[in-house]
């Protein structure tokens, strides 16, 4: 962590706060008419950033932000760094013995102190002036670049209630940003659903058949030059960001490990996506639940990794009850989201024909990862065991690879068992009587025998 980064920024947003204090204290001095140093909170000026390199200062300058964003990017850092300053607005209407309602405002479940609304917002820059109260709608808009590009949003709005009272929610992304200058790698949790896979291996380690890694290498050019063709040759004009693959084929043969390899040598998280937590029984959860991973994954270059993607992306069903037409919205609200995620988005399944063809339709490629030959067996059986281990002489890779068929997947879980046989024996000898004790249990996964 970079403790000269975590300082700029600390400084930078010293002054911030002071200057939202100053802001505030005016708001409420000219609110209650009282004498004040402004006839308007506008006159007093933001601290000079131009010269500035904190992450704050960055942002602030990259989508140059008026003095009506910057005030409400503070109103939303405020309750994370000096949650202090907003406890003047707990005065109390001593009318109705309560807060005031023009101050907005909630109390979180384990945080004591004020959290501000979308009414508080509105207090501090508009008070009773509605023609600036009506522009705060426009920046709290789909469009605006805070919610665009995931940096704030008013949280929680309930039913019909007015939009303002909304809490105002600054993103944890951003908030990392802001304080220690790195990115949020979110943690594996019911709110994000997805676990960051990766990978010791390299693409010399990744044993595919040569059609098949040429189109894997479609996608690495997608991420390496898809950006400079979109915006500096211009075909964003005729084709959407993003990049959808299929990967198909039988269990073990290399599709998680490609899309590891594949976000490994472009420097890009990985994230697979766990559909058991994201599939619910319940009206409107999974939609929800998907919306989280692709909202925080939104404007953060990851790619997405759906694995047994049948079991959410399947075909649809007639509508014969209003299950099925619940499903099949579902299917329908997916399908938008893939297609505008402007990332890498995979999905991985053992049978292509369990897809729906709405969703085949959309992807830019459809890889077919294959069992693989004795030719590929055999260096996948080399590259299984450790370099510390021996083989027993009577142990031939070429003709075990020969006579059964495995993937990749499978040979690596033979090599696990033997190698702890061996282990347990005291010894870094590879057995055959092991190997193929190993095989055997591969196989009745399967109900297969030897």
């Amino acid at each position: 962590m970079d403790m000269t980064m975590m300082q700029n920024n600390a400084n930078t947003l010293l002054a911030e706060m002071q200057w939202l204090y100053e802001v505030i204290d005016a708001r409420f001095k000219l609110y209650w008419s009282q004498e004040s140093p402004v006839q308007d909170i506008f006159e007093i000026a933001p601290p000079d950033l131009t010269n500035n390199d904190s992450m704050y200062a960055q942002v602030v300058k990259h989508y140059k932000m008026g003095t009506m964003e910057r005030v409400i990017l503070l109103l939303a850092l405020a309750p994370h760094i000096q949650p202090h300053l907003l406890d003047v607005f707990y005065v109390k209407n001593a009318n109705y013995d309560r807060g005031f309602t023009e101050f907005g405002g909630v109390k979180g479940q384990n945080h004591s102190g004020f959290l501000p609304t979308g009414e508080t917002v509105s207090f501090v820059l508009a008070a009773n002036d509605l023609a600036k109260r009506f522009s705060l709608l426009e920046i709290f808009g789909e469009d605006h670049y805070f919610r665009k590009y995931n940096i704030l949003k008013l949280a929680g709005v309930q039913g019909d209630e007015p939009f303002l009272s909304g809490v105002l929610t600054i993103s944890v992304e951003y908030l990392n940003y802001f304080t220690t200058g790195t990115s949020h790698k979110p943690d594996y949790n019911v709110n994000f659903p997805a676990k960051r896979i990766s990978t010791q291996l390299d693409w010399s380690d990744l044993v595919l058949d040569d059609d098949t890694l040429e189109e894997v290498m479609e996608i690495r050019d997608w991420i390496e030059y898809g950006d400079k063709l979109l915006n500096e040759w211009g075909m964003n004009k005729k084709i959407k960001p993003g990049y959808r693959s299929l990967f198909y084929g039988p269990p073990g043969t290399g599709k998680t490990l490609t899309a590891s390899l594949l976000g490994k040598s472009a420097g890009l998280d990985v994230y697979r996506i766990d559909l058991s937590m994201v599939v619910s029984k319940y009206i409107g959860e999974t939609e929800k639940n998907l919306s989280n991973i692709f909202d925080q994954a939104q404007n953060k270059n990851w790619i997405l990794f759906f694995d047994e993607a049948d079991a959410l992306f399947g075909k649809r069903t007639q509508t014969s009850s209003s299950n099925d037409r619940h499903a099949n919205q579902e299917v329908s609200y997916l399908l938008q989201r893939v297609e505008d995620f402007p990332g890498v988005v995979i999905l991985a399944t053992n049978l292509k024909a369990n897809l729906d063809e709405a969703f085949t339709r959309r992807f830019q490629s459809m890889i077919y990862f294959a069992m693989p030959n004795p030719l590929q067996r055999e260096k996948l059986w080399k590259q299984a065991f450790s370099e510390h281990t021996r083989l027993a002489s009577d142990v031939k890779l070429n003709e075990i690879a020969d006579k059964y068929e495995m993937a990749g997947g499978a040979i690596i879980n033979v090599s696990r068992y033997s190698s702890l046989l061996a282990l347990k024996r005291g010894t870094n000898e590879i057995l055959m009587k092991d190997i193929v004790t190993g095989i055997r249990k591969e196989f009745g996964k399967d109900g297969k025998t030897v």
